[in-house]
């Protein structure tokens, strides 16, 4: 499951060592999913998602207590099985743990979750997101009352802008890697060549809700892992109290690996620590050993094959 203003596409990046390619090649049934919002998941029941604003009306809860659900359920059902592994990146591990906190029956139909840059707490968040996150409110704010609701758009000005500037021959790199990706997830050019710029933006970043990526900055910003913050007046009406609930991770039940670089500006090795402590089937904690490894270097990382995947494939050998 993949993280934010991501797609099912992340997985497959890198072609033939790519995560979701290497795990088909080693014989696993392997299902690349999308939460809603992103140009491969825009359907809804009743709301059109163009034209009615409230479609984008979710954050983590509706990912993690109806999309992440809703996915096991039909993998299942489709397989005829009565479990399955889940392998979540960045913000897909996010919504996994609102599942097991908010649906914990869920947490008896997996075998293992494997979080890669897992997040839930984000207090020791570096380098430009750091920043992004105070300035999140008044420009939530000023997004809110223009009518915004969602961001990156396919053909949108903004997504068409990203798509050229990033894939020139010259410039793109300096431009959108080493002024937009590394910033935010962590430097490491060792990683992500410069002829690589041309394939990551052609996918990302990926349509989402700018309620979801606000919901993030109010975890950074109050340091608790928590339902949508709706202001005093408006969480009285939806959750019956001035602040909104924390989700709680004891009910996290699930076998959980988690999976952490030293280099991750998002998720921290502090951070991730702090939610080690939380969750109670913790069964591997790997710090990987490459000391430079982002927090996008776990699915675009060009040495994903010998620094990632041995310990990944430790995990489902065990648990699988």
């Amino acid at each position: 499951m993949h993280g934010l203003i991501d797609s099912s596409d992340t997985f497959i990046i890198r072609g033939n060592i790519s995560l979701a390619i290497t795990l088909a090649d080693a014989g696993y049934d392997v299902w690349a999913a999308n939460f809603r919002g992103n140009r491969y998941s825009l359907g809804h029941e009743t709301l059109d998602c163009e034209k009615d604003k409230e479609y984008w009306d979710f954050s983590l809860y509706e990912f993690g207590y109806y999309d992440y659900s809703a996915c096991i359920d039909f993998v299942l059902q489709q397989t005829d099985k009565k479990k399955l592994t889940v392998i979540g990146h960045s913000q897909g591990t996010t919504n996994f743990f609102v599942l097991g906190s908010r649906r914990p029956e869920y947490n008896d139909k997996i075998n293992v979750f494997i979080a890669l840059a897992p997040v839930a707490y984000l207090s020791h968040m570096r380098g430009l997101l750091e920043v992004a996150v105070k300035l999140a409110p008044p420009i939530y704010s000023a997004l809110t009352s223009l009518g915004v609701v969602d961001v990156f758009k396919e053909n949108s000005a903004l997504k068409d802008f990203i798509e050229v500037a990033c894939t020139q021959d010259v410039g793109s790199y300096e431009l959108c890697f080493d002024g937009a990706i590394f910033p935010g997830a962590g430097f490491d050019s060792e990683e992500m060549e410069p002829q690589f710029s041309h394939v990551v933006f052609g996918h990302y970043p990926a349509r989402s809700s700018i309620k979801n990526i606000y919901h993030l900055s109010q975890i950074a910003n109050r340091n608790k892992f928590a339902d949508y913050d709706y202001g005093t007046i408006k969480n009285l009406e939806v959750y019956g109290a001035t602040d909104p609930p924390e989700f709680d991770l004891g009910k996290v039940k699930a076998k959980t690996a988690l999976f952490v670089g030293e280099n991750d500006f998002l998720g921290t090795v502090e951070d991730v620590d702090t939610l080690k402590s939380q969750l109670p089937n913790v069964v591997k904690y790997q710090i990987l050993p490459r000391k430079e490894f982002n927090h996008m270097d776990f699915v675009w990382g060009k040495h994903m094959p010998e620094t990632l995947y041995p310990y990944v494939f430790e995990v489902l050998d065990k648990y699988s």
